[in-house]
């Protein structure tokens, strides 16, 4: 197999971080590998695999003799470099939002629809976070019953806002309990002790942007125009992993021990539905970590075509980070054996 020359836009950042503990974790066949950032963290060093690795900053010239170029920077940043590294000859993974919804663009869950990224043309998207998340809780439910609706309410961590989202709350709990003045920057309120239903800015319909990515995105990676998403997103004073509350609505009536068996045996899935004895998914217990918990699985009270369920996941992981690191793989595999 080719030992691949890999590159990491956006390097020193949250997610970048953890696409390097993600290959380190993973058997890929790397040769080179570049880190690449602002210009301002040029000549950071970066220890990997026993190696001492220097970030670069990224420049036109940077994609030269990449093969596989990860995107773990800001739309622009993405929007600036990502066709001049394809140009250059590099397939590009790209988390961020800037191609999500191209329609020349596989948009891809590796769990869900991995025979997409034959249909690239040198980019593919990785979902938003809370996308994937319920995308891998859903979709071995949704390939055996046919799923009408999903209502979607989800409790976002404050690292889904980035290194300065989990400053933020450390530093107003902190000023809390010191009886001083709580100051805030990063959120629209003070999240700590709170929560706050409001990520991303208002649409003309009332929702956020970050409502509308579940229903844009879903539909998407389920190939599904006719499924209908709605959303609520709120942030929540938690500093990993996003919890999801999900309702269903089948085509037939779905038996909730039924999907539970589904769900057990779910490539990506954690089964952790044990309330009686309080076991179900929870943030703390599902960060740092690559599987979504599935549980609270529960029959609807008004409606014998639906299902509820309640699940986690580490948004900065497997909802970023980590799935981009499992398409590489898919790559690598599929052009690169």
């Amino acid at each position: 197999m080719k030992k691949l020359c890999i590159a990491i836009l956006g390097a020193t950042g949250v997610v970048g971080t953890e696409m390097l503990k993600a290959l380190e974790e993973r058997d890929v066949p790397w040769g080179s590998l570049r880190l690449l950032a602002a210009p301002e963290e040029a000549g950071k060093k970066v220890l990997f695999q026993g190696r001492e690795l220097t970030v670069e900053g990224a420049h036109e010239d940077s994609f030269q003799g990449v093969d596989i170029l990860l995107v773990a920077a800001a739309n622009a940043i993405s929007e600036r470099f990502s066709p001049v590294a394809v140009r250059q000859g590099a397939i590009v993974i790209d988390n961020s939002s800037a191609y999500r919804l191209d329609p020349r663009v596989p948009l891809v869950v590796p769990e869900v629809n991995p025979q997409d990224i034959k249909t690239h043309s040198g980019i593919i998207a990785n979902p938003n976070c809370s996308t994937i998340i319920a995308m891998v809780a859903v979709n071995p439910l949704y390939r055996r019953h046919r799923v009408k609706r999903m209502t979607v309410s989800t409790y976002q961590a404050v690292s889904g806002a980035g290194i300065r989202g989990l400053r933020e709350l450390e530093q107003q709990v902190s000023a809390y309990l010191k009886g001083e003045k709580l100051e805030k920057d990063v959120f629209q309120h003070q999240i700590a002790f709170n929560v706050i239903p409001h990520i991303e800015a208002f649409q003309e319909n009332g929702y956020t942007k970050e409502e509308m990515k579940m229903h844009h995105e879903g539909r998407k990676i389920l190939h599904d125009d006719q499924l209908t998403v709605t959303c609520t997103c709120a942030r929540v004073p938690v500093f990993r992993s996003h919890s999801e509350s999900i309702q269903l609505v089948f085509d037939e009536e779905v038996d909730a021990a039924e999907a539970r068996e589904l769900l057990r045996d779910a490539p990506g899935v954690k089964l952790v539905d044990d309330p009686v004895h309080n076991v179900y998914p929870m943030p703390l217990d599902t960060s740092n970590q690559d599987l979504v918990y599935v549980g609270r699985l529960r029959q609807d009270l008004a409606d014998r075509h639906a299902l509820n369920l309640w699940c986690c996941g580490d948004q900065i992981r497997k909802g970023a980070a980590v799935n981009a690191v499992q398409i590489m793989q898919l790559v690598i595999q599929t052009y690169f054996p």
